[in-house]
């Protein structure tokens, strides 16, 4: 089993950093942004406006056996330079993997944009070997990058 814990990606993408963050911090708009292909659509939620809150989403992938739905608990939050997240299925506590948004302007209408696909906080074996982390490659979040690119076009 690979000792990696995270899979990280960045990219200079040509919107202002205010741009980027109103598109990330609206579940809505994940469907489009996805590269991995599991997300199916929202189920509930609102603007992501501060950690604590929960947003849920509908799935589908042939590690949980199809449809499924996760409920994202955020877990970090900074206007414009962090959105954060741990997944679980819906009505569970999360697991230990997170989803990490970071954001630095590189002037009025650049901003690099780093994301952070975490799994080290995962200690159960048996789901470590089920889901075969990592469940989503760095080609998948460099394509999550892209349709964030177009997205704030």
């Amino acid at each position: 089993m690979s000792e990696q814990t995270s899979v990280t990606v960045e990219r200079i993408i040509d919107a202002p950093v205010d741009r980027v963050f109103d598109v990330l911090s609206n579940p809505e708009r994940h469907l489009d942004l996805d590269g991995s292909g599991f997300v199916r659509g929202i189920d509930h939620a609102d603007r992501i406006t501060a950690v604590g809150e929960v947003f849920t989403m509908n799935m589908d992938g042939p590690h949980m056996g199809g449809e499924y739905k996760t409920d994202n608990h955020v877990t970090g939050y900074a206007k414009d330079k962090l959105l954060a997240w741990k997944t679980a299925p819906a009505g569970t506590e999360p697991p230990g993997w997170e989803w990490l948004w970071e954001l630095e302007s590189q002037g009025p209408g650049t901003t690099l944009v780093r994301h952070t696909y975490d799994w080290s906080a995962v200690t159960d074996k048996d789901l470590l070997q089920k889901v075969g982390f990592p469940l989503v490659s760095s080609d998948q979040l460099e394509g999550t990058l892209g349709r964030l690119a177009a997205a704030v076009d």
